[in-house]
């Protein structure tokens, strides 16, 4: 069976064991706007990314406004509501307003709190809902958000273990029958840089690709200090990119842009890897779980590599990059360079806000009714980046159908500031990490 059939097969049996085809083969709403049309929006998760995408959605063509907002933490929407009423939305906006006017209309009844706050966002007559809560959550809310026949736009990774992979497929087959728009913040498939790089290179201009090499290595991120009153589950949630099942482990919630870009140029996703990672500079508390470093060797069906690098640790050589290695010469990705046979490319192209293309490029299909769904190739780069993981925790060679068939499920015992996290820390205050050789990661 080739990969294509096999994969096919995998996303048929997933839609029927989660009844996602019977009920995706009921009435069809119509969903989409016609170009002239209002489209309201729900923003679900109201940190920096949340705040930056609203902004991007609020600066695409044609009538749109904000209806809706909904987080758990109620300074997060408060932060979020100012700064977009100021025109303020982060480092992602990188447009000059004043504000966005009468396109932001969210009153107190329809800024949402709580657990189930997304649900009462999704369900106060809006359009399209934009998902950036931490990736956990990831695949309840667009399973909701699929179900109740809304568009969707979805941050990165797209959830953090394989049975939030399987949920993701399972709804994308509900969002495909409903004719949904779906998008993904792989913004890379939306920066003519990439897109045209990546035309090149499938046209053959460094021949058949040999092997890739892709590369997030950087800082870490900043640390919450626990403050009085505040619950274990709290903590690691401010603390978000310390704990694996919040967000995956930076290999997974930063380096996935890196392998979306491989994957992106095989057409295809590996079906076995092997890797090693630790903690070199991270300990104590302070650090949660995650461990600083993983090296990731990936193998695809003709056996074409793909070397995967990433690092969050102070004073070291730095990188974010993809290049392609083939017969006939090699390509820079990232920076748009080819060098062939047929002598060097460089992109010279106008350079354009990626993050802004990637809305502009939805609601034009949601308002065009044009064919638009990112979810499958977000939750298989997602899953590549999950499989690195299962191999540098465990110290194992790892095949993808059975890191994609794990019932490890990383969750809390129960959605309450009281719940109980997967990791607690000992008496010392230091948390349990993977131990390769010894950690079951699958």
């Amino acid at each position: 069976m080739s990969d294509e059939t096999g994969r096919r097969e995998f996303l048929k049996r997933t839609a029927l064991a989660s009844g996602a085809l019977a009920l995706a083969g009921s009435a069809v709403p119509r969903v989409h706007a016609a170009g002239n049309e209002m489209i309201k929006i729900a923003l679900v998760g109201c940190g920096g990314r949340g705040t930056g995408a609203a902004a991007q959605a609020l600066n695409t063509k044609g009538p749109v406004k904000l209806w809706a907002m909904a987080d758990v933490f109620p300074d997060k929407l408060q932060a979020s509501y100012d700064s977009l009423t100021k025109g303020q939305a982060a480092r992602y906006d990188q447009q000059k307003h004043e504000g966005f006017g009468d396109r932001i209309d969210v009153p107190p009844e329809r800024r949402f709190l709580g657990w189930d706050a997304y649900k009462q966002a999704i369900d106060s007559g809006v359009d399209l809902v934009i998902l950036t809560t931490f990736p956990h959550f990831r695949p309840m809310q667009y399973e909701y958000a699929a179900a109740q026949g809304k568009h969707v736009f979805m941050e990165k990774p797209v959830a953090v273990d394989a049975p939030g992979i399987r949920k993701i497929l399972a709804a994308n087959e509900i969002a495909k029958q409903k004719n949904l728009k779906v998008g993904v913040g792989l913004q890379r498939h939306h920066f003519p840089i990439y897109e045209e790089t990546m035309k090149r290179l499938k046209d053959g201009a460094v021949g058949p690709i040999q092997f890739m090499r892709c590369y997030w290595n950087g800082t870490h991120p900043g640390i919450l200090p626990p403050r009085e009153g505040m619950t274990e589950l709290e903590y690691q949630m401010r603390n978000r990119y310390l704990f694996t099942w919040l967000v995956g482990d930076h290999n997974v919630e930063q380096h996935v842009h890196n392998i979306d870009v491989c994957n992106w140029l095989m057409d295809a996703h590996p079906v076995e890897c092997n890797g090693m990672g630790g903690r070199a500079y991270r300990n104590g508390r302070q650090h949660g779980e995650i461990f600083d470093h993983h090296f990731v060797e990936y193998t695809y069906d003709d056996g074409t590599m793909m070397y995967s690098q990433c690092r969050q640790i102070p004073g070291c050589f730095n990188s974010i990059s993809e290049y392609a290695h083939g017969l006939k010469g090699t390509a820079e990705i990232h920076k748009g360079v080819i060098k062939g046979s047929d002598g060097e490319w460089q992109f010279r192209g106008k350079k354009e806000n990626p993050y802004q293309l990637e809305h502009d490029h939805l609601f034009d299909a949601v308002r065009n009714d044009q064919p638009f769904n990112e979810a499958e190739y977000g939750a298989l780069s997602t899953m590549t980046a999950i499989m690195g993981r299962m191999a540098t925790y465990s110290g194992k060679v790892v095949k993808w159908d059975e890191a994609l068939a794990s019932n490890l499920e990383l969750r809390p015992d129960r959605y309450a500031w009281d719940g109980t996290p997967p990791v607690v820390p000992d008496e010392n205050g230091c948390y349990p990490c993977a131990m390769p050789g010894v950690t079951k990661a699958m």
